[in-house]
């Protein structure tokens, strides 16, 4: 079941897509600023920092070829300028950090790579050379998937302030692809806040990270949660389904499994003909036949039935339309019945077969009436379809008002509960 259900998220695929996605454009950022910092570089006589009389030629001849972007020209009077003896540790990081802008340039990140390392290690960079070099060699081992170099250089840039939230949720998919799920788990979480705290949108990646891992380990109560997070994100149906196939396969309750089956259903995650097949049959169960053939026109219509459910399909449908014909034409004898019942429950049950029969008006006006006389046998159910009429009529924040009442039905399943309250949370936010 697990394993189907990773299937249908597709978390490490878009996880390693994403990835590069992510280092290559931060990449480009963090290199083209390290250019920006060699221009500092070649002022080093500004800095109080002079280079030795001895490599003074070709420093200068290497400064005029970058800065007429001939990359190669630099190396070649670096390289010369390293073979002097009695080189100074600034000489030794302007050589290095002069041939390291130059690899960059020429796309050789490896050999660059080092070169921004021998400059550091001489000592004798300053703090914002440090700074931007630590950013650079970040970048570089991202990008090229030395991930334990990027975590390292990662949590430097973090204790000096540097890290921004790209860089945390780097660290994060870094640890991911070394399969350590606890500590991406760890700097996924603090990417997800810190860019709440400046008002960014979470990166989905960050929580596919978490899901496949707990997917890995058979966690379902951690998948259940993050799967609410990402609904919450960008509410797309299939985290919707996942999420659904999880809480529904313990539920042991007819009336709660078709309570999964209606989010399920109206969330347009229900993508199985056995689904559309059981929905319709417990519909019928509740006496709703009506609303149990439209859920079965609609599987028929797009396709979604196997051939070889195909005839106990049509003859279930059959048998529902001709039941919901009669309901049809008893309904001005129901509505008479209900409106005279001293309690609400009938008016309730009117509304639900207006329901399955499309008109949600009539529906929202006999549930709002029930609601006004009391004795309502199933609380949950007169809030649900209420909520649900409300939103086919576009009236959002009246559906989430009916959904809202939900929490102070008496015995109403916590699982129940926590799915219509994260439907009712997506409202408005269209299926991603």
């Amino acid at each position: 079941m697990i394993h189907s259900m990773t299937n249908n998220t597709n978390c490490r695929a878009i996880s390693k897509r994403g990835l590069r996605g992510t280092l290559s454009v931060a990449a480009a950022v963090t290199l083209g600023a390290a250019l920006l910092a060699g221009t500092g570089l070649s002022s080093a006589a500004e800095k109080k920092e002079e280079i030795s009389r001895s490599i003074a030629k070709e420093m200068t001849a290497a400064q005029k070829a970058m800065q007429a972007q001939q990359w190669q020209e630099v190396i070649k009077n670096v390289d010369a300028a390293e073979q002097k003896s009695g080189l100074t540790p600034v000489d030794k990081k302007s050589i290095d950090s002069f041939r390291a802008i130059a690899e960059v340039r020429l796309n050789n990140l490896k050999a660059a790579q080092g070169d921004f390392e021998k400059a550091l290690a001489t000592g004798d960079a300053t703090p914002e050379e440090t700074t931007q070099w630590t950013k650079t060699l970040f970048s570089i081992a991202a990008s090229t998937g030395q991930y334990q170099k990027a975590i390292d250089f990662g949590k430097t840039m973090v204790d000096n302030g540097t890290a921004t939230n790209d860089t945390l949720a780097i660290i994060a998919q870094s640890y991911y692809l070394l399969k350590d799920c606890k500590d991406s788990g760890i700097w996924a979480d603090k990417a997800v806040a810190a860019a709440r705290k400046t008002g960014e949108t979470p990166k989905e990646n960050l929580y596919l990270f978490k899901l496949q891992c707990a997917s890995d380990a058979g966690d379902t109560g951690t998948m259940d949660a993050v799967l609410q997070d990402l609904i919450k994100l960008n509410n797309k149906t299939t985290y919707w389904n996942t999420l659904l196939r999880i809480e529904r396969q313990d539920e042991r309750e007819d009336h709660n499994t078709l309570m999964i089956y209606r989010i399920m259903y109206n969330t347009n995650s229900m993508n199985a003909d056995t689904d559309y097949i059981e929905m319709a049959q417990l519909l019928g169960d509740a006496a709703l036949p009506g609303e149990a053939a439209a859920v079965l026109d609609k599987a028929m219509s797009t396709g979604v039935i196997k051939d070889e459910h195909k005839e106990r399909t049509n003859r279930l449908l059959t048998a529902l339309k001709a039941r919901a014909d009669t309901d049809r034409k008893g309904l001005p004898q129901q509505e008479t019945e209900a409106n005279k019942s001293a309690a609400g429950e009938l008016l309730v049950k009117l509304g639900e077969v207006y329901y399955g029969f499309g008109d949600y008006q009539k529906t929202a006006d006999s549930i709002n009436a029930a609601l006004q006389k009391g004795q309502i046998k199933h609380m949950d159910e007169a809030y649900v379809y209420l909520g649900l009429a409300e939103v086919q009529l576009k009236n959002t924040a009246e559906a989430k008002k009916a959904f809202a009442k939900l929490k102070d039905v008496p015995n109403i399943s916590p699982r129940v509960l926590k799915l219509w309250t994260l439907y009712a949370a997506t409202l408005g936010m269209g299926a991603g």
